[in-house]
């Protein structure tokens, strides 16, 4: 567990199913995606039925079941109100990074070393951004991979530019300025807005 003022952030499998379904919402991006996107082919994404995406996620997260040795994500409470989701595992767990260009462009990567994490997703409810939800995320998914074997761990952010206006959608990779404050470094800029950002743990 990882507190940063009023937030508190657990792994998934300690929160409830009805606290993530009240992270995802009704309706918009992050109910449509169940963060299934990095996890499935893109045709098989695209025909999946929305109850299929539910479940799936549910099964990934085990929620509900604390004494579950896996999960795939994290979750945010602020003020004991659920409020944010952070997916992160190890990088081999997301097929569909296996053949974009972000992750791999300018890098000489073993694509199949499962130490190295990745965080790929977070979603932050409306009426509760801006307010370090992201950033206590962030932080706790260091520690959570770190904790479980991880040598490092990757994000794949979008550059913020003052004065342009970001729709709310693209930053579900999160910022480069966050990623900054959490202690994560660039190590590729596969295109003018997208940074690779990384922690690698001494051993």
């Amino acid at each position: 567990m990882t507190e940063s003022t009023t937030i508190t952030v657990v792994p998934a499998n300690q929160a409830s199913a009805a606290d993530l379904r009240t992270v995802f919402g009704e309706r918009g991006v992050p109910y449509d995606c169940q963060c299934q996107w990095f996890k499935s082919p893109a045709k098989e994404w695209r025909s999946m039925p929305q109850e299929e995406k539910e479940a799936r996620l549910r099964d990934q997260t085990r929620c509900g079941e604390p004494e579950s040795g896996t999960t795939s994500g994290l979750v945010a409470y602020l003020g004991g109100e659920p409020v944010g989701w952070c997916a992160v595992e190890p990088r081999t767990a997301y097929p569909r990074l296996r053949g974009m260009k972000v992750p791999w462009t300018g890098r000489d990567e073993d694509r199949d070393d499962p130490a190295v994490w990745a965080i790929t997703c977070f979603v932050v409810r409306t009426g509760h951004r801006r307010r370090g939800v992201s950033r206590a995320l962030t932080e706790a998914a260091v520690g959570f991979a770190r904790e479980r074997g991880a040598t490092a761990v990757e994000g794949y952010s979008l550059i913020t530019e003052p004065g342009r206006e970001v729709v709310w959608g693209e930053l579900f990779v999160g910022a480069r300025s966050t990623y900054e404050a959490c202690g994560f470094r660039e190590v590729s800029s596969p295109t003018p807005r997208r940074r690779v950002m990384r922690i690698d743990f001494e051993r």
